[in-house]
């Protein structure tokens, strides 16, 4: 569906122009999603003032191809036929499932037109068409004076920046704070390796295992069943998420986006040694360039396997192994609820240290049957 509005003058045209995923990059119709990664690029950098989260084309494009676990819808906001931002939302297929997840990116120069409010309209248009009523996105809130928000768990607070006001202007709630730390991978180890004898001590019954993507046929099934406890396990406040079922097909398909992307991917394990039971883990990503930023994305442990500072040796030991794997590679960034004091208590002592907070908004539309809220 392609949409045109007029803004502010009746000279200045704005389009929503649904993105087309090309088979390869190669591909005749490929421009579009070129064009959009530099804009997301772009604007990320504006954000948070460095390229920490860049992506290359080659990189987003296998997360963008169809697959069996979620719809993925996106429009490119074309201001005067050039492309000034992206909106996008996500549909989980978990059955019964009454979520969407949505994003809207613009680059700032072209702020307070009325293109963001635009947008939002398709965001909860296709809400509704596939009959989600539960509305939830994370922006970036670079710290600012002024004014503050607090979630209800009351971990945390934001500015009541521009991508605040947005929100709060349509019906969202702040929920949850995410912080968003980052470690200097050129500073001494020395505490790290401190640490990891210190979960050694703690963690005798058992042994850290690790592998690059793709994944060891002897670890896909411990592996998926960690990966669907990440949708279970973690302090998600009043956020609503579905429980992801991860099997061995699932693996593949995250290896493989992963993997042809570009991205080296390590993971490092905790395995029972009585019984072989994988009981945490935790993940490091890096592009293709690896002088830029590694990204440490999930990170857990097995409920019923807390209280041996695990978590502390999956760290540890993937940071220290690591350096051979990216040695060029300056910094690891992470994400963690302000709420989950044990994982920052990890951060922190391995020296992590916040440089900025996200927030995570939720709505929840009226269903059907109970019409608009007046």
């Amino acid at each position: 569906m392609t949409t045109t509005h007029h803004i502010h003058s009746a000279t200045r045209t704005l389009e929503f122009r649904p993105l087309t995923v090309p088979a390869s990059l190669d591909a005749p119709d490929a421009a579009d999603f070129i064009t959009m990664t530099e804009v997301r690029n772009r604007t990320y950098r504006a954000i948070s003032g460095n390229d920490d989260d860049h992506q290359t084309p080659e990189s987003l494009l296998p997360h963008y191809l169809p697959d069996d676990y979620e719809t993925r819808i996106m429009w490119l906001a074309v201001l005067d036929g050039s492309i000034v931002g992206r909106v996008g939302v996500d549909i989980p297929l978990e059955a019964g499932s009454r979520s969407a997840y949505w994003l809207i990116e613009l680059l700032p120069e072209v702020w307070g037109q009325g293109i963001g409010t635009a947008g939002y309209r398709l965001v909860e248009q296709a809400a509704r068409e596939h009959g989600r009523t539960v509305l939830q996105s994370w922006a970036q809130h670079p710290d600012a004076p002024g004014e503050r928000l607090v979630p209800p768990t009351e971990f945390g607070s934001i500015p009541l920046d521009h991508a605040a006001r947005f929100y709060l202007r349509h019906g969202y709630a702040l929920e949850q704070i995410e912080r968003c730390s980052r470690l200097d991978l050129r500073a001494p180890f020395d505490e790290i390796e401190r640490l990891l004898a210190l979960a050694r001590e703690a963690s005798a019954d058992y042994r850290v295992v690790q592998w690059l993507l793709p994944t060891p046929p002897e670890f896909v099934d411990g592996y998926a069943w960690m990966k669907s406890r990440m949708s279970t396990d973690v302090p998600a406040a009043a956020l609503e998420f579905d429980e992801e079922a991860w099997d061995a097909a699932r693996i593949t398909l995250h290896d493989d986006r992963y993997l042809q992307g570009g991205n080296t991917v390590q993971v490092t394990a905790a395995q029972h040694i009585a019984t072989g039971e994988l009981c945490g883990f935790n993940e490091l990503v890096v592009g293709q360039d690896l002088t830029r930023a590694t990204h440490q994305e999930d990170t857990l442990v097995l409920r019923e396997h807390r209280g041996h500072k695990l978590g502390l040796l999956v760290k540890c030991a993937g940071l220290l192994a690591w350096r051979s794997v990216a040695p060029d590679s300056p910094r690891v960034v992470t994400y963690n609820a302000e709420e989950n004091r044990p994982m920052l208590d990890i951060n922190e002592a391995i020296g992590f240290v916040p440089f900025s907070y996200e927030g995570a908004w939720k709505k929840v539309l009226p269903s059907a049957e109970e019409g608009p809220v007046e």
